[in-house]
This record gives C-alpha cells, sequence and structure tokens, in this order.
C-alpha cells in the first residue's frame, strides 16, 4: 500500500491528505513542526474555483456555517470616488460561492475533517522535516525527521513513497530540490494584517480594494452578524513601501506583532462609502506586519517521487485572492493524478504539467498587481480624484482587465461551472 509523506499541515498539505484519501488512499501522514497551532490574525478569500473543490471533499455546509458568501467586490480610489464594482460568487454567475472566512476557521475545518477521516494519527505535531535526498529512477525519497517531545529532541530517517512539500515559502524539500534558491524577493512593500470586531451598522457587506500606487488597504466583514451581538468580524490588509514607515521586518515572520500607531496615522481620514478605515483599525484587538514576498516560478517541481504543492511551489503576492485557493485546487489535483497514473513518477510528472503552467503565470499577474492594477490606473490618470469614472478607464477596459486575471487562473465563471476536472467519484485503483 503506497504510502505518502505530506510535509507541512497548512491548508496545501490537508487538504492534499483529505482528497488522497477521498481517492482511495488510506496511508497518508501529514508531519508538522509546530506543536500547537497558534491564532493567527488574518483572513482569506476562497474563489468559487476552490469552493467547489472543497464541496467535491465534502466540506461546503461546514465552511458556509464559519463563514461569509462574499458578494460584491468594489475598488476605489483613495479620494474616496467608487473605481469598479462587481458581483461575485453565486451572483456573478458560478454554481459556488465566495467565501470570506478567518485562516483559522479554514484549517480547523480542514484538521478537523483529517482527522475523522483518516484517524488522529495521521497529523503528527512538532515533527520538522529537516533534509530530503529526491532519488531518481523511481526510487523512493530518503526523508530526515526532527521531532520535539517537551524540552527533548530526537531525530529519525524513513523512505515513504511519494514525498509531497506542503511545508510554505521556506520550504524544506523546495530546499532540497532546487539547492542554492535563497531567501524569498522582497518587493519593499511591507503588510499589515488584523481582524476587528464591529457591529454589523459600522462595517460593510461587501469586500473593498482602496488606494493607490503606493498605499492600499483591504477589508471584507468574514461572518453574518453575530445574534446575541450584532457584531461581525472584518479582516483587513494595509500596504504600504518599508521607506515611508522606516524599516521592514524580516522575512517570511508571518506574525510578527506591532502596535497600530506603526501605521495607523497613514489612513487616518480614509473612509468608502459610510467605512471608515481608521475605525475598523481601532477595533482590533492586534496588528501582525510582514514583508510582501513571494517565490521566483520554477521550471521543475517533481524530482522522482517528490513534488511541491501550495506556497512552496508557487508562493505569489496576497494579490486576487489566490494564495489559499490554488493551495486547494493543488490538493485535489494531485490526488486525481495519482489515480489515473499508476506510477508514482509519472502521476507528479503529470500533476506538474496540469498545475505549473496556471500557478507560474498567476504568480507574473500578481507581480504586475492583477485585477487590483485598476486604482494604479486611476491614480495616474486622476490623481485628484474624479466624477465620471468612464472619462478615466472606460468600462471595457476595467472589464479586459479583470476577465484577463480571472482566464489566467481558469477561474471566470464559464470554466469553473463546467464542474471539476478532478472529478470526486474517481476512486483508486489499489
Amino acid at each position: 500500500m503506497t504510502h505518502f509523506m505530506i510535509a507541512g499541515g497548512g491548508i496545501a498539505g490537508l487538504t492534499a491528505a483529505l482528497a488522497l484519501h477521498t481517492a482511495g488512499f488510506r496511508r497518508v501522514t501529514v508531519v508538522e513542526a509546530v506543536h500547537e497551532s497558534r491564532p493567527v490574525g488574518a483572513g482569506l478569500n476562497l474563489m468559487p474555483n476552490a469552493v467547489r473543490e472543497l464541496d467535491a471533499l465534502g466540506l461546503l455546509e461546514c465552511l458556509e456555517k464559519r463563514s461569509f458568501a462574499t458578494r460584491e467586490l468594489r475598488y476605489y480610489h483613495r479620494s474616496g470616488s467608487l473605481v469598479s464594482r462587481e458581483p461575485r460568487g453565486i451572483g456573478a454567475g458560478y454554481h459556488w460561492p465566495q467565501l470570506s472566512i478567518q485562516r483559522d476557521e479554514l484549517l480547523g475545518a480542514l484538521a478537523e475533517a483529517v482527522r475523522e477521516r483518516l484517524g488522529t494519527g495521521s497529523v503528527v505535531r512538532g515533527v520538522r522535516v529537516t533534509a530530503v535526498e529526491a532519488l531518481g529512477g523511481g526510487r523512493r525519497p530518503r526523508v530526515q525527521l526532527e521531532h520535539r517531545d517537551g524540552g527533548r529532541r530526537g531525530s529519525a530517517s524513513l523512505e515513504p513513497d511519494v514525498l509531497i512539500g506542503a511545508d510554505g515559502i521556506r520550504s524544506t524539500v523546495r530546499a532540497a530540490l532546487h539547492p542554492g534558491e535563497g531567501d524569498p524577493p522582497w518587493n519593499g512593500m511591507l503588510v499589515w494584517r488584523g481582524v476587528s470586531r464591529l457591529p454589523a451598522a459600522r462595517a460593510s457587506r461587501f469586500m473593498f480594494i482602496a488606494g493607490d500606487d503606493r498605499q492600499k488597504a483591504v477589508v471584507y466583514p468574514m461572518t453574518e452578524p453575530d445574534p446575541d451581538t450584532g457584531e461581525v468580524l472584518v479582516n483587513w490588509a494595509l500596504a504600504m513601501p518599508a521607506d515611508a514607515v522606516g524599516g521592514a521586518s524580516p522575512r517570511g515572520d508571518w506574525n510578527r506583532p506591532v502596535p497600530l500607531s506603526r501605521f495607523l496615522h497613514h489612513y487616518r481620514g480614509w473612509e468608502f462609502d459610510g467605512v471608515g478605515v481608521e475605525e475598523v483599525l481601532g477595533a482590533a484587538d492586534a496588528a501582525f506586519e510582514y514583508p510582501m514576498i513571494d517565490r521566483e516560478p520554477l521550471e521543475r517541481w517533481s524530482h522522482g517521487r517528490t513534488t511541491l504543492i501550495g506556497d512552496a511551489a508557487h508562493a505569489m503576492y496576497p494579490i486576487g485572492s489566490n494564495g489559499a485557493t490554488q493551495s486547494v485546487v493543488d490538493g485535489r489535483a494531485l490526488a486525481h493524478a495519482l489515480v489515473l497514473h499508476p506510477d508514482p513518477v509519472e502521476a507528479l510528472a503529470a500533476y506538474e504539467a496540469d498545475r505549473r503552467p496556471a500557478t507560474t503565470e498567476l504568480q507574473r499577474a500578481n507581480r504586475r498587481l492583477g485585477p487590483e492594477v485598476v486604482i494604479n490606473l486611476a491614480h495616474e490618470r486622476a490623481p485628484g480624484g474624479f466624477t465620471d469614472i468612464d472619462a478615466v478607464i472606460p468600462r471595457s477596459e476595467r472589464d479586459e482587465i479583470a476577465a484577463r486575471y480571472a482566464a489566467t487562473g481558469a477561474f471566470d465563471p464559464a470554466t469553473v461551472n463546467l464542474g471539476s476536472p478532478y472529478g470526486p467519484t474517481v476512486r483508486a485503483r489499489r
């Protein structure tokens, strides 16, 4: 029986474990370096193509209870003028919603499903992959592991039939496959993220992205109003050049707490259709800072029986709601390829041929700011604001920008509504 080892218990790793189990594979082990997951003050959006795949895994009903179905996205000039508005999810013609959700809620739902279906021993915490020898010729990879039990450390060496690197932007598995790559490149921007609790009347019912080429704010609700308090959870993310605020945080530190005073004054007066960014920030319990980094696209993900998924394969800027979305699709695509190809080496090659071209284009598109480029164009052409957006950016140009980005990742309504190419009824033959 084929043994799959997944390095990393995040969104990509847990989705892959569930997808493999759904496809009929039963020996799946997830190793996660962190003993206990720490709460992360961040939300994310799952685009309809990812929700479709999670639905195929039987998770849609559970996730809908933990999230907010985003129905509209708006772009604003920093002056407050509306640049563009577009329906999202069901309202845009998709058969599946777009879900805004706390990262912890998504991870909790995935972890709970993994425990129920694969057993409590399927996720081993406190175990870190420290080295990998990805052998060719169909031989099994050699994986060095370090485990921590309280203050004690130990090590072990295993040879799984297939190794899946889902260990994030600083992936040990990726480093073994591509030695000498170095640190993730940084574009000079800092990002601050957090979650606020606001009365529903003070929060938007839509997602908005506002600003210009130097400064940006993203705000959206992640829950329906609490029946007892009437409050909603709101996610916010801000971006500015590091040189505008004085220095940068260590690269790749996703959970570095900073005081709101570090950046709050830069967003005074920012208000968009009644939603004040300063008010949203003031209701936050904490704020976290990290540099906007990604990874260079790779020419190869798979070496023999070892491959990469999620951020380990294609870390990209947090633009276009595609980080978590593409990680989910990766997991389903990988399991499907392993069903169709009895030889693991052929299966991993087929998975890569399916996924790498699209994610590479998304990495490059996100460096060009993807659909968010409209707020840059608005500022460039009308820095003081405007009264008629069509005179600044014609409707046809705005529509073309959005459609081009959706087509890049094959998440336009027509393509998504064809149904999953990784059909839920396909079962493993071994």
